[in-house]
């Protein structure tokens, strides 16, 4: 390649960089909240909550163990091997029979030997039986657990979902009125320009302008937090905006018969469920230590083949095993002050404490769902007026303008009146979404699959 050559090449070369570097910038389309129903964000918690894959994978090895619970009857096989070398020879006397004839003999006895001892043995006992059912009731309480997780995780969800869009109506509501505040702002400054109201006037206007923005503030940090904390339900990056469907249709307000409430709530609650199955597991371990003091076989063979003489040039024939059938008893673990007795005793003590704590924890079942029936109707009462607030709130708003049409009322009573009638509403809505946390948490302390009361009341 000549010199020519070379510089044409340089001179692409340098042609094709300085186009690279002026090329414009291709944009890279920004990705746009990421819109969810309540279903759906559910879904998504249930794929990707590291919370809830813990919870699944302790789920999977209980049920390996279960599974597998028939394996402690696979019987122990243990083989070794040995190369030894004595360190001193020796020799080996004895008397051996040649035509009916005793001679006696002296040998040097082989200094090399092989050594492959070979053992199998299986140890039956009745408490092995019970361990196996043990374990069936584990894996039980773990699924039990993971429904509880699976459970929370969804209801901390749909409450997180409803809270938000309270927030976005309540932040909503803030910026109308800031809205209007800034109008009032700049009506006193035309007013006060024209000498037509005093400085004092245009003061109080600005005040109650700044004062707004940090409420505003404060709210709109509260929404980011709450989509932070949401994200985090689903496994997604902490600043991903989200959109959320509104509610569609009316809440109807249900009464409920606390007495059935009651009922179901002390046996379908999922810490009762679980505290339950947690009994039965320690009734299992109770009567695997009894099972124990029982007498236990063991069976085994063994052989140790040993090979006498240099490995490499002598072989003799390996030495026959064993079989052994036994059959013992401890019998110092049947002394009561025995460590196997006390720890009966010992589970005997957490029985009956766990069978107090389920009482307490019925009776505190009790005492909740009793407290979120009466929160629910506090909040239906409360809703049937704030319904009647909204009706008046919307007639004001609607002869307010017609006075204004008429020209008895100015633009700014017509938007005041408009802001009552929007807050009025938040109001009413913050009364929907509360009874709806209510009912998700009623579903939750009645062990009810959730939208069995809350979509019922969705019409």
């Amino acid at each position: 390649m000549n010199k020519k050559q070379i510089t044409g090449i340089l001179t692409a070369y340098v042609m094709l960089m300085f186009l690279c570097i002026n090329l414009p910038a291709q944009e890279v389309p920004s990705q746009g909240p990421v819109r969810l129903s309540p279903d759906e964000a559910v879904e998504l918690a249930y794929k990707n909550n590291l919370s809830l894959e813990s919870s699944r994978i302790g789920l999977s090895t209980r049920k390996r163990a279960s599974d597998l619970s028939w394996n402690q009857f696979i019987p122990s096989v243990t083989v070794a091997g040995a190369y030894s070398r004595d360190n001193e020879p020796s020799t080996i006397s004895g008397i051996t029979v040649i035509g009916g004839v005793p001679f006696p003999y002296t040998v040097d006895a082989p200094q090399w030997r092989i050594s492959i001892p070979f053992q199998i043995q299986l140890n039956l006992n009745a408490a092995m039986f019970e361990n196996m059912n043990r374990l069936r009731i584990d894996y039980e309480t773990g699924r039990i657990s993971y429904e509880k997780a699976k459970i929370q995780l969804e209801r901390d969800v749909r409450k997180a979902y409803h809270n938000m869009l309270l927030l976005q109506e309540n932040i909503a509501l803030l910026r109308v009125s800031f809205a209007n505040v800034e109008r009032q702002v700049q009506m006193a400054q035309a007013n006060y320009n024209a000498g037509l109201a005093p400085e004092l006037v245009l003061l109080q206007a600005r005040v109650a302008r700044e004062n707004m923005r940090p409420i505003i503030d404060q709210a709109e940090n509260g929404l980011k937090l709450s989509m932070a904390q949401f994200a985090m339900f689903l496994g997604m990056d902490y600043d991903t905006e989200f959109e959320f469907n509104p509610i569609s249709g009316d809440v109807a307000f249900d009464q409920f018969d606390l007495t059935e409430m009651i009922s179901r709530a002390s046996s379908g609650k999922p810490e009762i469920r679980e505290l339950q199955q947690n009994i039965k597991m320690m009734n299992s371990a109770r009567m695997a230590q009894i099972l124990a003091l029982t007498p236990s076989l063991s069976v085994g063979w063994n052989t140790a083949p040993t090979y006498l003489g240099d490995p490499l040039k002598d072989w003799l024939s390996p030495r026959p095993g064993s079989l052994s059938i036994t059959l013992a008893l401890q019998l110092h673990s049947l002394i009561p002050f025995s460590q196997n007795f006390q720890g009966i005793k010992n589970l005997d003590d957490q029985i009956r404490t766990a069978n107090i704590g389920l009482a307490q924890l019925i009776n505190g079942t009790e005492i909740e769902v009793y407290n979120i029936v009466l929160a629910l109707e506090r909040t239906r009462v409360s809703a049937n007026a704030q319904a009647q607030t909204v009706q008046l709130a919307q007639q004001a708003y609607r002869l307010t303008e017609q006075a204004y049409q008429a020209g008895l009322q100015d633009y700014f009573q017509v938007q005041n009146a408009q802001q009552s009638l929007h807050q009025a509403r938040v109001q009413m809505l913050e009364q929907q979404f509360n009874y709806l946390n209510g009912l998700i948490d009623l579903e939750y302390a009645i062990g009810v699959p959730f939208g069995t009361l809350s979509k019922r009341s969705v019409e």
